[in-house]
């Protein structure tokens, strides 16, 4: 009897565990944090567009750190909505080349967070 209970609390503490560990993982695919330096540098940004594209992604890391606090589907809806806006905003800004580089940079940085659902 006494095994059993030790047995049951183990697995039980494993199991909390593992959530803990799932939703660290899962919170930290949505903090966005990036060298804005280098972007600059990669898009050949000028000193209003750097701080501009600043402003943007600051904007958009908070959307993202909000949007992981939420359920999935209320969370999903969120991303798309800061993806969104992060890409208009952007298009106001950057030029066409420019803005073909920062799509290819969000593309592949969403997918592998895992972000793109």
């Amino acid at each position: 009897m006494i095994l059993t209970m030790v047995a049951m609390l183990s697995m039980t503490t494993a199991f909390a565990e593992d959530e803990k560990v799932a939703e660290v993982k899962n919170a930290e695919a949505y903090e966005l944090n990036i060298n804005c330096d280098k972007l600059a540098q990669t898009l050949k940004l000028d000193g209003f567009q750097k701080d501009a594209v600043e402003n943007i992604h600051k904007t958009f890391a908070s959307e993202l750190m909000f949007a992981a606090h939420y359920g999935n589907s209320d969370r999903d809806s969120m991303v798309e909505k800061a993806i969104k806006n992060d890409v208009k905003s952007m298009r106001r800004v950057l030029d066409e080349d420019q803005m073909h580089t920062y799509l290819r940079l969000l593309n592949a940085t969403i997918n592998n967070r895992g972000l793109n659902k």
